[in-house]
This record gives structure tokens, C-alpha cells and sequence, in this order.
């Protein structure tokens, strides 16, 4: 979260605030049983204005529709501050899951030199992210 966040850099993406606005409004099989089977589910995700949940290079535009394979890496993030925007998901799979990158590697007993080498820097940068994301006390 940004207010833990070791490096600046991660501050215009990560806004407090942004995070508890974030919703997201689930079809899944833990909400709908008879999709249990089907291999499929779906979600709808709404960003507050100027907020995001991952960085991203390129912001939404109206009406843009996006085709992510599965387990690819992808970022969203709404930079508009006026306005709200939504995202709608669907999955090929009956209980499909989100996996936080940031959290998945550096909140791990990973070795530290093995994500220094996988990142280009050095052991010290590794472990000032993990402070970041270490669980709360």
C-alpha cells in the first residue's frame, strides 16, 4: 500500500484513499453455486477517479476493449480525477483469482540475491521493498 511503499516512485499510482474506493462486484461460483462447472465467471471492477490498482503506461479510454491470456501480467489504472471508471472481467474459470504481483514476490521467503539478480539491483533494494510489503504488526 502507498503508505508503506519504500519508494516514491510507486506514489502516484498508490493513493490511500484509492484503495478503499476501489470495488469490484463478483459472478463467481462462491457467489452463484450453479456456476460450478462451467468454467466460467465474471466480475465488474470500478476505479475511482485518479485512482488505480496497478501501474500502467497506457490509461483507459472510452470503450476500450482489452484481451489479456491467461496468466499474463496486466495493469489497470483510471487517470482521470473527475471521473469513475469500469472494467468488465471475464474469466475461464468458475473461481478465477487475482494474484498481487508486488505482494507475490516480495512477501515471500524468496532469497533475496535470486530477486536481486531477477531485478538488476542489489541485495538492499530487495530487502527496503520487502519492508514495504511485510504484513502489519
Amino acid at each position: 500500500m502507498a503508505t508503506s511503499s519504500p519508494s516514491p516512485a510507486f506514489v502516484p499510482y498508490f493513493h490511500p484513499t484509492q484503495l478503499s474506493d476501489f470495488k469490484v462486484l463478483k459472478a463467481t461460483k462462491v457467489e452463484f453455486p450453479a456456476l460450478d462447472g462451467q468454467s466460467v465467471s465474471c466480475a465488474i471492477l470500478e476505479f475511482p477517479g485518479g485512482g488505480s490498482i496497478n501501474p500502467s503506461q497506457t490509461p483507459f479510454c472510452r470503450i476500450d476493449l482489452f484481451v489479456f491470456p491467461k496468466d499474463v501480467v496486466h495493469f489497470l489504472h483510471n487517470a482521470d480525477p473527475q471521473k469513475t471508471a469500469f472494467a468488465i472481467s471475464a474469466f475461464g474459470s468458475a473461481s478465477a483469482g487475482t494474484v498481487s504481483i508486488p505482494s507475490t514476490l516480495f512477501n515471500t521467503t524468496i532469497d533475496d540475491n535470486v530477486l536481486a539478480l531477477a531485478f538488476k539491483t542489489d541485495v538492499a533494494t530487495i530487502q527496503t521493498l520487502k519492508k514495504g510489503f511485510a504484513p502489519k504488526a
